[in-house]
């Protein structure tokens, strides 16, 4: 077959049996086979997930290309997906199985650090970032085209295994909104992929509030006597200090009291 020749076409079904039988011969060969399993018709239901596949469609560099790989990162074409600091790498299911590497450049340090200072005490816990709960300005600062988060199209460089001479392939696609999908499940990859560390956005939480220079109320203080039955203890008792001896006043010799008595 000629390189410029179309493959024939693979039912969706045929392509699915195929993922099967290339995961069994990867996990065969002890390779941690992590397959990307849409449910339902959306690819991404999370906030994370969402804003890493809106990212990729508000570039006009994508938009065009990316629709033939949402159909097959929804029919399960996507077999395996790693993510690692800096790339990914996955394999897809199509008339071949191919191998599909894609690189996503580190966040610039003076990027990361804006970030991070624009969304200062904007982010109370962990919890709360991967979650996606936070307030509509730091999600908006996280998201912003070109200088938040999320990659551009200069960052993110790619390659497929498969004769598409085109610049972006329906494999690569589907992998793109495969990463999408993962973080719907573990946002914390992101952070990886782009190397940083998510902790650096709540590292400043809280930060300029001052202490509190009042003391607890009389009532919050805990007493002595109750240390022993709330932490299962016993406390030695004190010993009563002693008891102030009281000077005897000194008796005048008796020939001093003889002479005071004449």
């Amino acid at each position: 077959m000629s390189y410029f020749m179309w493959r024939p076409y693979v039912s969706v079904a045929a392509r699915r049996r195929k993922a099967a039988a290339g995961m069994q011969k990867l996990r065969k060969k002890g390779h941690p086979v992590s397959p990307v399993v849409i449910e339902g018709r959306e690819i991404a239901s999370t906030f994370w997930g969402r804003a890493w596949c809106e990212n990729l469609e508000r570039y006009s560099d994508f938009a065009n290309r990316l629709p033939r790989g949402r159909t097959y990162v929804r029919n399960g074409s996507v077999v395996d997906l790693q993510i690692a600091p800096g790339g990914v790498k996955a394999i897809v299911s199509g008339s071949e199985m191919y191998k599909v590497a894609v690189t996503v450049a580190g966040v610039p340090k003076r990027q990361w650090s804006s970030i991070c200072c624009d969304c200062a005490g904007g982010i109370d816990s962990l919890v709360e970032l991967l979650q996606g709960r936070f307030s509509k300005g730091v999600m908006e600062r996280i998201c912003r085209d070109r200088t938040g988060l999320f990659p551009a199209p200069a960052e993110i460089k790619f390659s497929c295994s498969c004769p598409d001479w085109a610049y972006m392939c329906k494999h690569v696609a589907a992998v793109l909104y495969g990463i999408g999908a993962r973080l719907d499940d573990k946002p914390e990859l992101l952070f990886k992929l782009r190397q940083v560390d998510e902790k650096d956005l709540i590292a400043r939480a809280g930060a300029g509030v001052p202490l509190s220079k009042t003391g607890p109320a009389a009532e919050k203080v805990l007493g002595a006597e109750g240390l022993p039955e709330m932490f299962g203890i016993e406390m030695a008792e004190s010993a009563a200090p002693p008891p102030a001896r009281t000077r005897k006043k000194a008796r005048a010799p008796r020939s001093k009291r003889r002479q005071c008595r004449k």
